[in-house]
């Protein structure tokens, strides 16, 4: 089965606490703090797997978590790191944010390694928080929470050419006699449902990557059918096969088809719509009126464009036309067709606001992301660790904008659980 899209929630680790203790030795009346470090939480990366085409196996696996930190013990003793983790996914998979649609990479290089999310740090400690006149500090610093991202996977194909055309006009059939692909054929409409892929081998030697798109119809950029999913395997192909039936099966008109076509590729990207197409008018052998081809031929030199009679059912033209393709996909560079808008590595200083002060006549609540991490460091028990937390209020800013709000002496001040009477 082939899978394009997945939406997977990714999780890295939280970072391990640290150590709030203490030296205790036979013969050392006074042992100072020992309290060590948390290990830092693992990372999520992302990495391109070589020997994977689709994304069929996030249909079962949706969440992603890497390992979490250990705590710091006694002893000056570090708790480990936690390990990373590395999502496989096929080459070609664009990775994006799930709420904001922003693209954060695109998986299309050999060997692509990405960071995506970064583990949480660990926690500090006591050991590090003792002075000359704090000797024996009973706080020490939790560790970072992992961060949790939903994310969207869109899986588009890597071929130098494209076949497009309405269902059932032989894109499956071209497919299969100049390649090994064996697509699934018959004369009804959307036989083929999933794209397929072939390699073309001319007879001078040169090869190049056709993809068989399936039928577009009207309304497939906005979504009718499976429109926009076959669209989006477009967008990498350099040249685009516009495969027309000039025998009018069905009453079909080939130049109102291939404007059709071309509209659904318009609305759907300006930059697709100005990718090269060569015209391919196909069913030449059951062709009844000659005169189909010849306003699809003048329709072609209207817009400046080849076009080639041929028969896919006898082979036909075929030779000519694949020989033509592989001389101009030399000469069309190879780009990047989805530039991510951004590079992101998230982390967990990403928020917008470290902090803020919310007012209540008399009574003032400060929160945020800044303060739950202060909190957590502090012991409100234990006087040493008030003092701490006096002092990176005030490193943090935050008595400064306290001011700003209009606090006085003798306010009541929130801090998450901890409730306290300003005075200056």
């Amino acid at each position: 089965m082939f899978v394009d899209y997945a939406k997977i929630i990714i999780q890295s680790g939280k970072g391990g606490d640290g150590a709030a203790t203490f030296r205790r030795e036979k013969y050392v009346a006074a042992g100072g703090p020992d309290g060590g470090d948390g290990g830092k939480g693992g990372d999520i990366y992302f990495e391109v797997d070589p020997d994977s085409n689709t994304l069929i196996d996030f249909r079962y696996t949706k969440r992603f978590k890497a390992q979490n930190g250990e705590n710091g013990s006694g002893n000056r003793c570090f708790g480990k790191s936690g390990e990373d983790l590395t999502v496989k996914v096929p080459k070609g998979t664009i990775v994006k944010d799930a709420e904001t649609g922003k693209v954060i990479v695109d998986m299309s290089e050999d060997g692509q390694r990405e960071l995506i999310l970064k583990g949480g740090r660990g926690g500090k400690g006591n050991v590090h928080f003792a002075t000359s006149t704090r000797q024996a500090p009973h706080f020490a610093i939790d560790g970072e929470k992992g961060k949790e991202k939903e994310i969207i996977l869109e899986l588009k194909l890597l071929a130098d050419v494209g076949l497009i055309g309405f269902p059932n006009v032989g894109k499956s059939t071209i497919l299969s006699k100049v390649t090994s692909a064996t697509p699934k054929i018959a004369d009804y409409h959307f036989t083929t449902i999933d794209p397929n892929l072939g390699v073309v081998k001319t007879e001078y030697g040169d090869s190049f990557v056709l993809a068989d798109i399936p039928g577009i119809i009207e309304g497939a950029s906005s979504g009718v059918g499976l429109g926009i999913q076959f669209l989006r395997h477009v967008e990498r192909t350099r040249l685009l096969l516009h495969v027309i039936d000039i025998a009018g099966t069905e009453g079909r008109d080939p130049v109102d088809d291939f404007n059709k076509i071309n509209e659904e590729l318009k609305k759907y990207s300006e930059k697709l719509a100005g990718r090269k197409q060569i015209i391919v008018a196909n069913k030449a052998d059951s062709m009844q009126n000659e005169e189909n081809y010849k306003e699809l031929e003048k329709l072609a030199k209207e817009k400046g464009l080849e076009i080639f009679k041929i028969s896919a059912v006898t082979g036909s033209g075929l030779k000519e036309l694949f020989n033509h393709v592989a001389e101009e996909i030399k000469k069309l560079p190879k780009e990047d067709i989805v530039e991510p808008e951004e590079r992101m590595v998230y982390t967990l200083e990403e928020e917008e606001e470290p902090f803020t002060i919310i007012r209540n006549n008399d009574e003032f609540t400060v929160e945020g992301p800044a303060i739950d991490r202060l909190m957590a460091r502090v012991n409100t028990e234990d006087s040493e660790s008030l003092a701490y937390l006096q002092r990176m209020l005030k490193k943090l800013g935050i008595d400064d904008a306290l001011r700003k709000k209009g606090v006085k002496e003798g306010d009541t001040v929130n801090i998450l659980d901890w409730v306290f009477e300003w005075y200056d």
